[in-house]
């Protein structure tokens, strides 16, 4: 390589070595997910969810037992349960037996059961709050924003995870989702009702979120006795 006036241009040993002389330059990139726990998020068990149920009755934490319970029903993704609005499921101060979400990632319509547990606490909220049908049923407390956020929602998973004594590292907002449709599966071994309860277009997707096949080998595993 020649510099403009026709000279030799010498190359220094750093230029001339791998792509790895750069980032020691200018600074390794930092991968964010170092040191973190990946892969699916374990729901919560029968008994974390009656624990996490008796801790908010005790605190009186309105909101937080109507969205715990909501979200455990509805096995809705955070971003479609955040964006309820009150008339999504309420009329004239009654909460509906059942209600049908069109998820915003798949535009597929999903209906879901609120049992009478759920019925209680969400409209114990509704009240507490004197929210309108037009209203987000989660109302931040922030006063700018108009329903909760993906990172307060997520801060509340955690916190009920440490409620349980679980590891928060293990438990995020998909643990909620995950939750009563890994129950269902456990006890009745039919994939198809939990494609249907999660809304999702193909069964694969319901084997992998589900962590049926790591499950599954993990069983034969522990069968095997060597």
């Amino acid at each position: 390589m020649e510099n403009q006036n026709g000279t030799p241009r010498i190359i220094s040993q750093s230029m001339a070595t791998s792509p790895c002389a750069a980032e020691r330059r200018y600074g390794r990139r930092q991968n964010p997910r170092k040191g973190k726990r990946v892969g699916p998020k374990r729901p919560f068990s029968s008994g974390h969810v009656w624990e996490t149920r008796q801790y908010l009755k005790l605190m009186g934490r309105t909101r937080d037992l109507a969205l715990f319970n909501l979200g455990i029903d509805s096995k809705l993704r955070a971003c479609d349960l955040l964006d309820i609005c009150v008339s999504d499921v309420s009329s004239e101060s009654m909460v509906f037996q059942q209600a049908t979400i069109v998820q915003k990632k798949t535009e597929v319509p999903v209906t879901f059961e609120i049992t009478d547990a759920t019925r209680t606490s969400v409209n114990a909220w509704i009240k507490e709050a004197k929210l309108s049908p037009r209203d987000f049923l989660w109302r931040s407390r922030n006063s700018n924003s108009r329903r909760l956020s993906m990172s307060q929602y997520s801060r509340i998973i955690k916190q009920f995870a440490k409620v349980v004594g679980a590891d928060p590292a293990t438990i995020a907002t998909h643990s909620i989702r995950r939750t009563k449709v890994t129950l269902v599966y456990r006890k009745t071994q039919n994939l198809r009702a939990c494609q249907l309860l999660l809304g999702h277009k193909k069964i694969e997707n319901t084997v992998r979120y589900l962590g049926l096949e790591l499950d599954d080998a993990l069983k034969i595993s522990r069968d095997i006795d060597i």
